[in-house]
């Protein structure tokens, strides 16, 4: 039985909330989940100070960033989740008949290493389709590799998006697949 989150997206008020996450022993303070987001111009793409500051720039301005699942009211997960435009190119199909937000992008997982393998993962990933569909989505597109792959699996596995009903629709580069789910 997986242990019982609450999901919230974060707001400015919930950036500690977020601070303390990634700062976590195993966070990803080295990378902000701006790996896919734009830099500031001038902006290092190198340091994770930088990376920091533009993250909590987009978070305290507005821009949606993603949801942080809470165990007994600690932050015990992350899910990278907002519209595809506020990424830079993740790899899937662009459609001119898609509205700017219609498509939102499911770029990255961080999970407290002590709850990993118990569910929180699949937990993660139907908060995250609720909160786009609850935002405006239609459609929620993801990145995953294959459980054996290398690289890029803070993207997920492509196992758990089939499961959730996600279809394959293409590939970005030699790894990562390209999913979509129709809301």
């Amino acid at each position: 039985m997986p242990p019982p989150l609450t999901f919230l997206p974060v707001t400015p008020e919930r950036w500690p909330d977020m601070e303390r996450l990634f700062q976590a022993r195993g966070g990803p303070k080295h990378c902000w989940c701006m790996v896919w987001r734009p830099m500031p111009a001038g902006a290092s793409r190198s340091g994770s100070a930088a990376k920091k500051t533009a993250m909590e720039s987009l978070v305290r301005g507005g821009t949606p960033a993603g949801i942080i699942g809470y165990l007994e009211g600690d932050p015990a997960a992350w899910c990278s989740i907002a519209p595809r435009p506020t990424y830079r190119d993740l790899g899937g199909p662009i459609n001119s008949s898609d509205t700017p937000d219609a498509v939102w992008s499911l770029a990255c997982f961080f999970v407290l290493r002590r709850l990993r393998g118990q569910g929180v993962s699949r937990q993660l990933l139907d908060a995250a389709i609720a909160h786009a569909r609850d935002s405006g989505a239609s459609v929620v597109e993801a990145y995953p590799v294959a459980p054996d792959s290398p690289s890029y699996r803070f993207m997920g596995f492509a196992p758990l998006f089939e499961a959730a009903g996600f279809e394959r629709i293409g590939a970005a580069g030699s790894r990562r697949q390209v999913m979509r789910l129709w809301l």
